[in-house]
């Protein structure tokens, strides 16, 4: 029944798609060719030189991947790019930009006056990124989208995608909520959006007159970030600045109707459009393949600490069932939606041990000699004391507590 809803949603519709060659925008994309051939048009927004590099970026880096193989198979490889040509648009564009960075005029009218539809997933998703790139596509990337939507002359609404980190370190049940402009996690302190940005413009400035190399420049600006964060409550660059994101979309949208999705890590795919769909090390991946190696021998957590995680062909579900539950409201709306596994179906790290030991043990990673890798049993560590004794007991280090 929601399959066929979505599919009658999206039937003659043109949606827009920033941060188009991510993973999950991917995964979106696949969804929607699959399950509504018959939508309108797809703008897929994407840094490239001009529109023949992005229509070729997009072959290489989306349409060309595996996980289009059951829609490719369904058409045929001829009518297969066929489709695809007469339904993509490819936009050379920047969400950090003003009007996205599309340049071409004539284009922009075009999408103003046939959007139905906008999907903002472009972000930067490193914790520790440079507080002026991480401010300029996951806080201000939004603040853009947003005044572009609100020129489009029939946008239904605006569905962007965010994270559940941006909750913090906060414990138990929480609300799915919208953040304030300048509310902060500890709550006694006040944030200004635009302030943040001066304080990186102003950095840059002194930066600059002292003629500071690449280097310095991203190293200060990756201590600069995480400083300000946890001023204000949160962890990292990333968490703080998805935050202040979904800050500046509240504040700005008008009478736009807004829903904001709050996926925690994202893995692969679960079901749709087929099991196990992944590209590169995502996650929990760097983990797993370090101890498929041999070169992990110990986690660090509780047996019952809880990794949450979730599929990426559940997140674009949840994404497409959101929009058909508030499409065509007669008033605006502005909805949270948190999107994880850790209350229902939790994964622990005691199962992550078990899952991966049994994974390597029953498939083992190759060597460079061509022989199995053995792996060991693994240990679970709860506490940093007994992290500090394990190392010292195993490599000879200096025992600091």
């Amino acid at each position: 029944m929601e399959s066929g809803r979505v599919a009658e949603l999206l039937e003659n519709k043109t949606i827009l798609i920033t941060g188009a060659t991510g993973f999950l925008a991917k995964v979106l994309v696949e969804k929607v060719m699959r399950s509504q051939p018959n939508v309108k048009k797809l703008y897929l927004v994407l840094r490239a030189e001009n529109a023949i590099a992005a229509s070729q970026r997009l072959r290489d880096e989306v349409f060309s991947k595996d996980l289009f193989r059951v829609v490719r198979e369904r058409w045929g490889t001829e009518n297969f790019d066929s489709f695809i040509n007469s339904k993509v648009i490819p936009v050379v564009g920047d969400v950090s930009s003003n009007n996205l960075g599309i340049e071409d005029s004539n284009l922009r009218e075009e999408m103003w006056r046939e959007i139905d539809f906008i999907i903002n997933s472009a972000a930067t998703t490193r914790f520790d990124e440079r507080y002026d790139v991480a401010l300029g596509t996951n806080t201000f990337g939004p603040f853009n989208v947003i005044n572009f939507a609100t020129r489009c002359v029939k946008v239904n609404m605006l569905l962007h995608v965010s994270t559940a980190y941006v909750c913090g370190e906060r414990e138990g049940l929480l609300s799915e909520k919208s953040f304030y402009m300048g509310e902060t996690l500890k709550g006694t302190t006040k944030l200004n959006v635009y302030a943040e940005k001066k304080i990186v413009e102003e950095n840059l400035k002194q930066l600059n007159a002292q003629n500071a190399t690449e280097k310095t420049i991203t190293s200060t600006l990756k201590d600069l970030g995480m400083k300000r964060a946890k001023i204000h409550g949160w962890p990292n660059t990333y968490s703080f600045t998805k935050a202040m994101g979904e800050m500046v979309l509240g504040e700005c949208r008008e009478n736009m109707s807004l829903i904001i999705i709050r996926p925690p890590g994202i893995s692969s795919t679960y079901k749709e459009p087929f099991p196990g769909w992944i590209e590169g090390l995502r996650t929990m991946d760097t983990v797993v393949i370090n101890y498929g190696k041999g070169k992990l021998k110990c986690f660090l957590g509780g047996s019952n600490t809880v990794l949450d995680m979730i599929p990426a062909d559940m997140v674009v579900n949840t994404i497409l069932i959101a929009m058909v539950a508030h499409a065509n409201q007669t008033q605006s709306i502005q909805i949270v939606y948190h999107v994880g596994s850790s209350l229902r179906n939790p994964l622990t790290l005691s199962n992550i041990l078990k899952f991966t030991k049994c994974c390597f043990h029953t498939n083992p990673l190759i060597n460079k000699n061509g022989k199995p890798i053995k792996v060991s049993k693994g240990k679970l560590l709860n506490s940093m004391a007994k992290f500090r004794i394990y190392m010292t007991a195993r490599y000879a280090l200096p025992l600091k507590l």
